[in-house]
């Protein structure tokens, strides 16, 4: 039986009170934790000492909401997301493809309105990049792509809804090109990319990982090999979703035996996003044409969360724009009206992003038991009165967008991610973003964020995880503040100090996953 003490540190156990100094784990267990003076007597015998020198230790953090294959081709590929103008980008894509040597491109995160041009890249200036190459080349929001000629011709894209002569693609062409992209990577792709993004999460502390897929981003074999990739030792754990649309129980509960996920949710688009003018909204773009699009009506909403409730299963969607968030609330509705308040409450159902909800959105949120897995970088990134969300949606409504304060004070609960590869993986970030949201009015307190970011997304995959306990896994993270120097933190809490919306962020020395070393730091 192996054990390992740390001690001299402020431990955050994610429980109620003032944070410990010293945790004893024994054999992958969490045995003990309290105070360094207090030890007890078997601990200096143990057969690892960890001094933490007034390092922080907490609960490994969980993310709501990642597409880990697409998260390592980022990780791999061309990113776009520093670009500032068209040349530039056709640059990158031109070496890419020299580089290559005829292999296909996968260039990712750009966003038009931090170029020069402000406007997307076309197809024949991809053609010319590449050489007549494939180039697959989507939008940071993951909702449309700049597709090559030989890109929307092999994914046969062109008589589909949402393309565009120009080389850009959105709803059903951008589905179809990313699954001719996706069904084309090779098995040993696959894995490295996987192994990319597990050891990027794994050094941002990240110890749970809610994947959550979906036809229009990847396939079935996908999404088995990313849980069985997550269930190696040493390496964060993972749970999956699959957004597809059901109308009975028995196929509902068939589709995810097949799959082993915990639910027919996630990535199931109820609409688009504001970058690519697809989320549905009340009122129209400011920017744009319309009002987006809604890509499911009550009915279909009543009848999933109906077989899925009655299946056992995990039920919701992603959605955005308020008019979306009106539709999916008023068929969760119905389907309680069928099946029970009762039982729409004991499963757990979620909604991703949940970006413009009003107050009767989050009281039937709150009163149906809803979950929202929400971005704080969403607001960080594109929030405000001068960015992307104000240009598309005008000052007032990029304000309300990602409302935190107002889910919790509804008493909506929250799980806390980072769309990876949309934002980054970066569970601090998130935390500083939430505690530093552009609308003054929406910030929540660094310890609720860290609660969300950490507990929160255990709780949602109904998992007993993100607090360090007696009988717990000894799922746990080492931090210092990027030096080797103990990080900055609050005596009441023992969490650390976020006092400005730029404030330098922890960095992860060792990530502990179940006992076993998922990262380790090299030493400064």
């Amino acid at each position: 039986m192996s054990t390992l003490l740390l001690r001299g540190g402020v431990v955050v156990t994610g429980e109620p009170g003032p944070p410990a100094s010293a945790l004893l784990v024994r054999d992958g267990v969490v045995a003990w934790v309290g105070a360094t003076d207090q030890l007890p007597e078997h601990a200096g015998a143990a057969d690892e000492i960890l001094d933490l020198d007034g390092a922080l230790v907490t609960p490994g953090f969980s993310d709501a909401h990642v597409h880990l294959t697409m998260t390592g081709q980022g990780l791999d590929g061309v990113d776009l997301s520093g670009t500032t103008s068209i040349p530039e980008v056709l640059r990158l894509v031109e070496d890419a493809a020299r580089r290559g040597r005829g292999r296909p491109v996968y260039a990712h995160s750009w966003d038009e309105t931090r170029w020069a041009e402000q406007r997307p890249v076309t197809a024949a200036e991809l053609d010319r990049a590449s050489y007549g190459g494939v180039v697959y080349m989507p939008r940071i929001d993951a909702h449309s792509a700049s597709v090559s000629t030989a890109m929307s011709t092999i994914a046969r894209a062109r008589d589909l809804d949402g393309w565009d002569p120009t080389g850009v693609v959105s709803r059903d062409a951008f589905a179809a090109v990313t699954n001719a992209f996706t069904s084309s990577i090779a098995p040993d792709d696959r894995a490295r990319h996987l192994e990319l993004a597990l050891g990027a999460a794994a050094a941002h502390g990240l110890t749970l990982l809610h994947e959550t897929g979906a036809t229009h981003l990847t396939s079935h074999e996908d999404i088995k090999e990313v849980l069985a990739a997550g269930q190696a030792e040493g390496v964060p754990d993972v749970v999956s979703y699959w957004g597809h649309l059901v109308g009975d129980e028995e196929s509902a509960a068939e589709l995810a035996a097949y799959l082993g996920v915990l639910g027919l949710a996630g990535d199931l688009c109820a609409d688009g996003s504001f970058g690519s003018f697809t989320a549905h909204l009340g009122t129209p773009y400011l920017d744009g044409e319309g009002c987006g699009y809604g890509y499911l009506t009550v009915d279909e909403v009543r009848d999933h969360v109906v077989a899925c409730t009655r299946a056992g299963l995990q039920a919701g969607g992603h959605v955005i724009g308020d008019e979306a968030l009106r539709t999916m609330a008023a068929g969760f509705r119905a389907a309680a009206e069928v099946v029970g308040a009762d039982a729409v409450r004991a499963r757990r159902h979620r909604w991703e992003h949940v970006e413009l909800p009003d107050a009767e959105v989050l009281a039937t949120m709150a009163d149906l038991g809803i979950w929202a897995s929400v971005q704080p970088a969403f607001d960080s990134t594109w929030g405000g009165t001068e960015s992307l969300y104000a240009a598309r949606l005008g000052p007032e409504r990029a304000l309300a967008a990602v409302p935190l304060r107002s889910m919790l004070d509804a008493g909506v609960r929250i799980a806390l991610g980072s769309d990876s590869p949309v934002t980054p993986l970066g569970p601090w970030a998130a935390v500083r973003a939430a505690a530093w949201h552009h609308n003054e009015a929406q910030r929540i307190t660094v310890a609720e964020a860290f609660t969300a970011h950490t507990r929160g997304g255990y709780e949602l995959a109904g998992l007993d995880g993100g607090l360090l306990r007696v009988g717990a896994p000894a799922t746990l993270v080492v931090w210092d503040d990027g030096r080797g120097g103990p990080v900055e933190t609050d005596p009441a809490t023992g969490l650390p100090v976020l006092d400005a919306p730029d404030h330098p962020l922890p960095v992860a020395r060792l990530t502990v996953v179940a006992g076993s070393t998922a990262h380790e730091k090299e030493p400064t």
